[in-house]
C-alpha cells in the first residue's frame, strides 16, 4: 500500500510540474490556453508540495501532509481543474449560441471544439490513473493466443485484419455469455426472440438511411492500392508534423484547429486539406487518392441473375422492425412487448483496429421494446431502482464534471433519464454487465449529447467499461421514438401501428385528422404512369412527416419525396394539406421503441480485462476469473497421477455432471498437479476435482474440491460433488458456504500402498 500511494503521489507530481508547452501537445489551443493562466496564477492555498514527493528524505513530511488531510483525490482534481473549466466554459458558449440562434455552421465549430476538449480531459484523466489499475495486455493477449480462446482468420494465409476465429475455450466462452443474456433479458422478460436472414435487400437499407449514411472518407495508395481512413490518416499526419520541433506556434494552432474540426469537413474539404499538408501514404510514402465516401456494408446480389442488389446486414434491429405486424399479431395485438434477434452483423471497416473491438464481423444482440409514448412507465421499475450506477449526464459532460454515481430511481425521478422504461432497461443492462464478469468501479453510462443524439431520439446512454484502450462503448440503450417503424410504413405503403380500443367513442369535437390532399391531375401530368406510386406514399404519410413537409412547403413551395427507387418534387399546386376532424372507436398508435443493442464481442473483450490476473509472487502464472456462470468449462476433474485406480471414479463423475448439465474438462496427462492447476486456472475453469488416494483407499470415496481465484480446496463425497458445482455455477450457493458445510483440505492421508478402509 505504501509503495502504491507513493506512485500515485509521484505521478501526480510529474503531471503539476509539465510546463505549458508539453500541455499544448495534446491540448487544443483554447483548452492550453486555460492550462496556462491556471499555471500562471496557481491557487494561493496550493495544497501541495512537489518537492517533498520528488525528494526520498522527505518521506515523513510527506505522510505528514497526508495526515493533515492532503488526498491524491484532491491533487489530481487540482491537475485537472484547468482543463474541466475548458469544456465547462465550452458548454456554456454552445449552449449560449444555441438559445440565440446562432447559425448552424458556428455551432457545429462550438460543438466540435467542445467535444476535443472533453477528449482532453477523459485522456488526462485516465493519465493520472493508478498504473496498476491497467492490465498488462501484451500479457493476457499472449495467454488468449496461446491458449486458441481466439485468433486472427485465415492466419496460414497470412490472415485477414477484423476477421476472428474464436477456439475452444473461446467459443465455449461466447456460447455461455449469450445463453446467460437469453437468461436474463429473453427468459426473465418474457421477450419473442426471431432469427432473420443476414441479407438485406437494398430497398429496406434504403429506406432506414443506411445506404446514404453509413459511410466513411476513404484514401487510396496509387501505387499498391492500400486503403486508409482519411480522417484519422490526416490527423496522425497533423500530429506528426507539430511534434516537429521546427513547427512553428502560428502552424502548431493553425493544425491544432483542423483537428478540432476533423468530424465536420466534407468531402471536398478533406481534399484541399491533405493536398495543403501533402500528406502521402505512412506505410509506403506514395501519393493518395482523393478522399471518396465508402460506404460500410458488404454489397451482394441476390440471385442469379444479378438483379436484385443487396447487403449484409450492418445491424440486427431492422429485421424486427420488418416483422412488427407479425410479433404484433403474435402477441395478440396489445403493447408494450419486445422482441430480440442474436445474430451476426458485418461492417468493412477500412482500418479494423483494437482486436474484438472494431471488427469487420460481428455478433449482436438488440432487443426493440415498442411502448406506447404515451405510457413510458415500467411496471417493474421499481425491481432496479434501488441500484447505484455510475451516469456521466450530458449536463455532466458539459460542464467538466466528472460521472457520480446516482441512484437509478432517483436519475428518472429528477428527469436525468428520459423515463422509467429507458431507466428499467439500463438498470437491467447493469445487472447482466456485472453478472458476466464487468467490473462495477470500471462502468458507467454516458448520456449523448444533444448535438450526437439522432434527430429522432428522445434519449440515449452508452454503457462504456474502462478498458486499457480508455473508455469503450459495449452497450447502447436508446429511446429511439418511432422513427423506424414510421419510414418503412412510408416506403411500403403497410401501416406499422398498433390499435387500442377507447372505453368510449371520441367524439368529432376533439380528434383532429391530419393527411395530405394530392391534386391528382397535376401529379399525373407530371410524373404520368410513376403518379400513382407518389400518391400511394402520400396516402400513408403519419402526422409528424406531414407536418415537417408543410413547413418546408411553406417556405420553399416544395419538397422530395422518395419510393420504390424513384424520387418525387411536388409544388404546391399538386399538394396541399387537408385537416379535419372525426369521431374514433380505435385509437392508432405509432410505438415508440427503447432499444438496447449488445456487442458480444466488445463485451467478451472487457471481460478478458477484467478479469485476468497474475498470480502473486509468480508472474508466470496467469489466470482468468471469469464468473462461473460464463466459465467455459464449470470443473476440470484431475486424478492425482495415470494410475489406472483412478479411472472409475473420473467415469463416474464425468457421467454425473453430464447428468447435471455441468461442462467439465478432464486432465488426466503425466504433468504434476500444481502445473495441471496453473493449466485450467489460464482458461478460467472455475473449479477442479481432484481424486487422490484417499478417494480410493477410503470409504465413503471423497475428492477434492478447488476453487480457482483463492486456490483453498474441500474434501467432500464423490456424488455429492457434481451437485455442489451446478449450484456453484448457478450462483445457488457460493464458495464460503461450501467451506463453511466441508471441511478443508489439509493434504493426503494415505498412499498408494495403503488398503482400502473397511
Amino acid at each position: 500500500l505504501l509503495a502504491l500511494r507513493r506512485s500515485m503521489l509521484r505521478s501526480a507530481a510529474s503531471a503539476l510540474l509539465r510546463t505549458s508547452t508539453e500541455v499544448s501537445a495534446f491540448c487544443p489551443v483554447s483548452t492550453v490556453r486555460f492550462v496556462r493562466q491556471s499555471l500562471r496564477y496557481p491557487p494561493k492555498n496550493r495544497p501541495f508540495s512537489t518537492s517533498v514527493c520528488l525528494c526520498k528524505k522527505k518521506k515523513k513530511s510527506l505522510w505528514l501532509q497526508l495526515a493533515e488531510g492532503q488526498t491524491m483525490a484532491g491533487n489530481i482534481e487540482e491537475i485537472l481543474a484547468p482543463l474541466r473549466l475548458a469544456v465547462k466554459e465550452q458548454g456554456d458558449l454552445v449552449r449560449q449560441m444555441k438559445q440565440d440562434g446562432a447559425p448552424d455552421v458556428d455551432v457545429t465549430k462550438a460543438v466540435a471544439e467542445l467535444k476535443a476538449r472533453k477528449r482532453t480531459l477523459e485522456a488526462k484523466e485516465l493519465s493520472l490513473q493508478p498504473k496498476d489499475d491497467i492490465v498488462d495486455r501484451t500479457k493476457m493477449e499472449d495467454t488468449l493466443k496461446r491458449r486458441f480462446f481466439y485468433d486472427q482468420a485465415f492466419a496460414i494465409y497470412g490472415g485477414v485484419s477484423g476477421l476472428y476465429d474464436f477456439g475452444p475455450v473461446g467459443c465455449a466462452l461466447k456460447n455461455n455469455i449469450l445463453q446467460a443474456w437469453r437468461q436474463h433479458f429473453i427468459q426473465e422478460e418474457q421477450i419473442l426472440e426471431i432469427d432473420c436472414t443476414m441479407l438485406t435487400p437494398e430497398p429496406v437499407l434504403k429506406t432506414s438511411g443506411h445506404v446514404d449514411k453509413f459511410a466513411d472518407y476513404m484514401v487510396k495508395d496509387v501505387k499498391n492500392g492500400e486503403c486508409f481512413r482519411a480522417d484519422h490518416l490526416l490527423k496522425a499526419h497533423l500530429q506528426k508534423l507539430m511534434s516537429d520541433k521546427k513547427c512553428t506556434a502560428e502552424k502548431k494552432a493553425e493544425m491544432e484547429e483542423v483537428t478540432t474540426q476533423m468530424d465536420n469537413y466534407t468531402q471536398q474539404e478533406l481534399t484541399d486539406l491533405f493536398v495543403k499538408y501533402n500528406v502521402k501514404s505512412p506505410t509506403t510514402g506514395n501519393d493518395l487518392t482523393p478522399p471518396i465516401s465508402f460506404n460500410l456494408m458488404f454489397q451482394t446480389s441476390i440471385g442469379p441473375g444479378g438483379n436484385m442488389p443487396g447487403y449484409l446486414r450492418p445491424e440486427t434491429a431492422q429485421g424486427i422492425f420488418l416483422n412488427f405486424k407479425r410479433l404484433l399479431e403474435f402477441n395478440q395485438g396489445k403493447l408494450p412487448f419486445a422482441a430480440a434477434q442474436i445474430g451476426n452483423s458485418f461492417r468493412n471497416e477500412i482500418s479494423p483496429r483494437s482486436g474484438l473491438i472494431r471488427v469487420r464481423e460481428f455478433t449482436m444482440a438488440e432487443i426493440e421494446h415498442f411502448v406506447d409514448p404515451n405510457e413510458k412507465v415500467h411496471p417493474k421499475f421499481s425491481s432496479v431502482a434501488d441500484l447505484d450506477i455510475t451516469l456521466y449526464s450530458s449536463k455532466a459532460q458539459t460542464s467538466g464534471q466528472s460521472a457520480h454515481i446516482m441512484r437509478l430511481g432517483d436519475a428518472v425521478e429528477q428527469g436525468v433519464i428520459n423515463n422509467s422504461v429507458l431507466g428499467y432497461f439500463i438498470g437491467r443492462i447493469y445487472l447482466y454487465l456485472t453478472k458476466v464478469g464487468i467490473a462495477k468501479d470500471k462502468l458507467r453510462f454516458r448520456q449523448h449529447m444533444d448535438n450526437e443524439m439522432a434527430h429522432y431520439a428522445c434519449d440515449c446512454w452508452d454503457a462504456e467499461a474502462k478498458t486499457s484502450y480508455g473508455w469503450i462503448e459495449i452497450v447502447g440503450c436508446a429511446d429511439r421514438s418511432c422513427f423506424d417503424l414510421q419510414c418503412h410504413a412510408r416506403a411500403t405503403k403497410v401501416p406499422l401501428v398498433a390499435e387500442k380500443p377507447l372505453k368510449e367513442p371520441i367524439s368529432l369535437n376533439f380528434v383532429n385528422v391530419v393527411q395530405f390532399e394530392p391534386n391528382k391531375g397535376a401529379i399525373g401530368k407530371a410524373y404520368k404512369k410513376d403518379a400513382k406510386i407518389a400518391m400511394e406514399y402520400l396516402s400513408v404519410c403519419d402526422e409528424c412527416f406531414i407536418t415537417e413537409q408543410e413547413q418546408l412547403l411553406s417556405e420553399s413551395g416544395e419538397f422530395t419525396i422518395e419510393s420504390e427507387g424513384k424520387s418525387f418534387k411536388l409544388t404546391k399546386d399538386m399538394v396541399s394539406v387537408k385537416r379535419f376532424q372525426k369521431t374514433l372507436h380505435v385509437e392508432e398508435v405509432v410505438p415508440n421503441v427503447i432499444e438496447p443493442s449488445f456487442g458480444i464481442g466488445r463485451i467478451m473483450y472487457t471481460i478478458f480485462e477484467h478479469t485476468f490476473h497474475v498470480r502473486e509472487g509468480d508472474e508466470q502464472r496467469t489466470y482468468f476469473s471469469f464468473p462461473a456462470t460464463v466459465a467455459p468449462y464449470k470443473c476440470s476433474v484431475l486424478p492425482l497421477s495415470q494410475n489406472q485406480d483412478f479411472m472409475p471414479f473420473v467415469k463416474e463423475l464425468s457421467e454425473a455432471m453430464t447428468k447435471n448439465g455441468v461442462s467439465y474438462k478432464v486432465d488426466d496427462s503425466a504433468g504434476s498437479i500444481g502445473r495441471r492447476y496453473a493449466r485450467t486456472d489460464e482458461i478460467g475453469v472455475a473449479f477442479g476435482i481432484t481424486i487422490d488416494f484417499d478417494t480410493v483407499n477410503k470409504t465413503p470415496h471423497t475428492a477434492t474440491l478447488r476453487d480457482r481465484d483463492s486456490m483453498r480446496q474441500i474434501r467432500a463425497e464423490v456424488s455429492e460433488l457434481p451437485v455442489i458445482i451446478r449450484d456453484l455455477a448457478n450462483g445457488r450457493l457460493t464458495w464460503a458456504e461450501v467451506e463453511s458445510k466441508y471441511p478443508i483440505f489439509e493434504g493426503q492421508e494415505t498412499s498408494k500402498k495403503d488398503t482400502v478402509e473397511e
